[in-house]
């Protein structure tokens, strides 16, 4: 695929990652933190995608508190290219947002919407997925989602349900199912049929306006005006006044789920099973599980010193710490200069209930 085909990533940039506190903040958020090597999460996912798109097509949608920090880490990313929501909508406005930019800048764009916090061990073929998803979405009205083979029972994820192949590698989509609960995840994966939705899509920018329009009709001419507005001195002030009315939803929610109940044959919506390495590292405990890999060493522990007797499965963040585990089993315990975290790998999803309490206790400082 030529550097200069009409492919648009898209990062979703807009999220406050409150499963990572006390590391992740409203103004540090999961996605401009280093979890995973020296580099951040967003600033990983533009290097994998540089081979495939120049630095002055890709476009970042975030919010006005990350956004020094991402001029910073990203600065070779035009400024113009990172659009501030002005009000948390989710993900089906951020996305109907970019294709109705891109609809009127390149017509036959190639839009590629990626979560900015995730990891990819194989990159190669990362890219070698995307530009087959590319090829299949520049094709009709073809929308593509990357499913990610299943490795356990998870009930934190969305899972496409697989239809008939219509060519090596590629799978029609029978439907979406968000976050099932723990009976229906069983039944996913026994069947063998499902895949966990990466969160990843290709699409044409007029398929996904088109589609915002058809399953968003209240939002798609809030969206519109503002993509009319761009590149105006008017354009800050209408956005701030019409994003805000955007219905709160997914992605998920608001196209794909509608858009699948057509049925596999009159969708167009495309499966590529992809098996890149992919975690959406989603907790402390799918971190822990990411860090430790293959190593024999049950205990991961970033901190600047350590001993450990008889503790087996613990996750410790302790920077400049001499850290001693005894006797000690599947605890999470993360440490920062004004806050303390102690939990256990099986509730660290219960993590973001500690950021509504600070919340409601107006514990301002510490969110």
């Amino acid at each position: 695929m030529s550097m200069n085909s009409p492919f648009y990533p898209v990062l979703l940039a807009g999220g406050s990652g409150t499963r990572f506190w006390p590391r992740s903040r409203r103004a540090r958020a999961k996605q401009v933190l280093s979890l995973d090597g020296e580099q951040s999460m967003i600033q990983q996912t533009v290097q994998r995608l540089r081979p495939l798109a120049r630095l002055e097509k890709f476009w970042i949608i975030t919010n006005d508190l990350l956004s020094e920090t991402l001029q910073e880490q990203l600065a070779d990313i035009p400024t113009e290219h990172m659009l501030l929501e002005p009000a948390a909508r989710n993900t089906a406005p951020a996305a109907g947002l970019a294709a109705f930019l891109l609809e009127r800048i390149s017509p036959d764009a190639i839009l590629g919407m990626f979560p900015a916090d995730h990891v990819v061990s194989d990159e190669d073929k990362f890219r070698d997925t995307v530009r087959k998803g590319i090829q299949l979405a520049s094709q009709d009205s073809n929308i593509v989602v990357l499913g990610i083979p299943p490795t356990r029972i998870e009930t934190g994820y969305g899972y496409v349900e697989l239809g008939s192949q219509t060519a090596p590698g590629v799978h029609r989509v029978r439907r979406f199912t968000e976050k099932p609960n723990q009976v229906r995840a069983e039944e996913f994966i026994a069947s063998r049929n499902f895949l966990w939705n990466s969160g990843i899509f290709l699409w044409k920018a007029s398929t996904l306006a088109a589609a915002i329009r058809e399953h968003l009709s209240e939002t798609a001419p809030f969206l519109e005006q503002i993509a009319a507005a761009y590149g105006t001195s008017k354009f800050e002030a209408v956005f701030a006044e019409l994003y805000p009315r955007c219905e709160n939803i997914s992605l998920d929610y608001a196209v794909l789920e509608p858009r699948a109940t057509k049925g596999e044959h009159h969708s167009n919506i495309f499966c590529l099973p992809a098996d890149f390495g992919w975690n959406d590292l989603g907790s402390w405990a799918a971190l822990y599980d990411h860090q430790r890999g293959a190593s024999p060493e049950t205990n991961v522990v970033d901190a600047g010193g350590g001993y450990t007797l008889h503790a087996d499965g613990n996750y410790v963040y302790a920077p400049g710490r001499f850290v001693a585990l005894v006797g000690v089993k599947d605890l999470v315990v993360v440490q920062t200069d004004d806050a303390l975290l102690i939990t256990t790998r099986h509730q660290s999803q219960d993590v973001s209930k500690v950021v509504k309490h600070l919340k409601d206790t107006s514990r301002e400082e510490l969110l």
